[in-house]
């Protein structure tokens, strides 16, 4: 029988039983169990450094990458990259369920899916993205606005909703109830998910409606602080300049960098910046932790109570980060650099990125003993 027939085969088998995609191990016990949404290549690249630098430390991880059917990625990409590279702890699970935005803060199809998710994981990413469709958080499109992977969001925000619960639709009871310590961490877009799913808001486009400026130009001169992806990509398209940006954020004294991770509120450490939508109303349940060195742009949120699910806007995954030998350029007559040297020479920024993971990967680990005790 070949490859593409066996997989055709599970796929009618899930289709027909999606459940059987999230049965509890047999054959490992010991095996710790991150869910991912939207596992394609560069996440899967991202965990595979997380791994290699030793920031994500769980030698018996394995990760289960969840996307829906009707998503635009080309999740095919991923998987050959996973087979090529014999990376025999990363596999992927298609949900076949029917969802839209009429059913996202509803118990829907994945309901079931989403509840066996939280019985067999030990902690869940979501990670970057485009923008969300703002009719989900009832507003109009602006025209700044993009929407290219409509399903993509119509998941992850419903996986959210089920999670945590919220201000929107049905009044549900949280599955994190009977799991109140799992580790979720949001990525950008997936900070955003955390924030819409529990009721919340965005703004469409920070530097039009935060900073007033519709201008490329009259953006670069407010400076790579109030930047949050790199304005000169608009002006100098042939130069394969960073979409990145890097500036430093501010910690609030009463919040998890401070209060749980041990950091100061004077230190400033610098993140890897790349978006133009961010959090406005809080959803459900969120306390803002971290914000731009102006205080006008939210860079993290913490909820304040299932203490390990934490959304941040900034970057801390990227293979990028820890490649020595990356050069990039911000603007046309900058000297290549790496990114890894900004993190290195302006401390605490390395260590900074080092203890969210390592925070991560040690609620995993306390997760899977804890439920592993019951």
């Amino acid at each position: 029988m070949s490859r593409r027939t066996i997989k055709i085969l599970l796929f009618m088998l899930l289709f027909t039983f999606p459940w059987l995609a999230f049965a509890e191990p047999s054959s490992d016990e010991e095996q710790i169990n991150l869910t991912v949404f939207y596992p394609a290549k560069g996440t899967v690249k991202d965990i595979l450094a997380l791994r290699e630098t030793g920031f994500l430390n769980i030698p018996n991880l394995n990760v289960i990458g969840i996307y829906h059917i009707k998503e635009v990625s080309d999740y095919q990409e991923a998987e050959k990259y996973v087979e090529d590279n014999r990376i025999d702890w990363f596999t992927f699970h298609p949900i076949t369920a029917e969802i839209s935005e009429k059913n996202v803060f509803k118990k829907n199809g994945c309901t079931a899916e989403f509840a066996q998710m939280v019985k067999n994981s030990d902690g869940i990413i979501f990670f970057g993205g485009p923008d969300i469709p703002p009719a989900i958080y009832e507003e109009k499109t602006k025209q700044l606005t993009l929407i290219e992977d409509p399903y993509r969001h119509y998941l992850e925000i419903s996986a959210v909703f089920h999670l945590l619960g919220g201000f929107n639709g049905q009044n549900i009871q949280p599955l994190l109830d009977n799991n109140p310590e799992l580790p979720v961490l949001g990525i950008c877009l997936g900070a955003q998910s955390l924030n819409v799913g529990t009721g919340g808001t965005l703004f469409q486009d920070v530097w039009s409606e935060v900073y007033g400026k519709n201008y490329v130009e009259d953006i670069i001169k407010l400076g790579p602080d109030c930047w949050h992806s790199n304005p000169f990509v608009k002006l100098y398209p042939i130069d394969h300049l960073t979409s990145y940006n890097f500036h430093w954020i501010k910690l609030l004294n009463d919040g998890f960098f401070v209060k749980i991770l041990g950091f100061s509120k004077k230190d400033r450490p610098r993140i890897l910046s790349a978006h133009h939508q961010a959090v406005k109303k809080l959803g459900k349940g969120f306390k803002v932790v971290a914000t731009s060195p102006d205080g006008k742009v939210i860079e993290a949120i913490h909820h304040t109570r299932f203490i390990n699910v934490l959304g941040i806007q900034f970057h801390p995954e990227s293979y990028r980060l820890w490649d020595e030998n990356l050069r990039t350029r911000q603007n046309p007559e900058d000297t290549p650099f790496s990114y890894w040297e900004i993190l290195k020479n302006n401390p605490p920024s390395l260590e900074f990125h080092r203890k969210i993971w390592e925070w991560f990967a040690e609620a995993m680990k306390k997760n899977h003993n804890r439920t592993k005790a019951k």
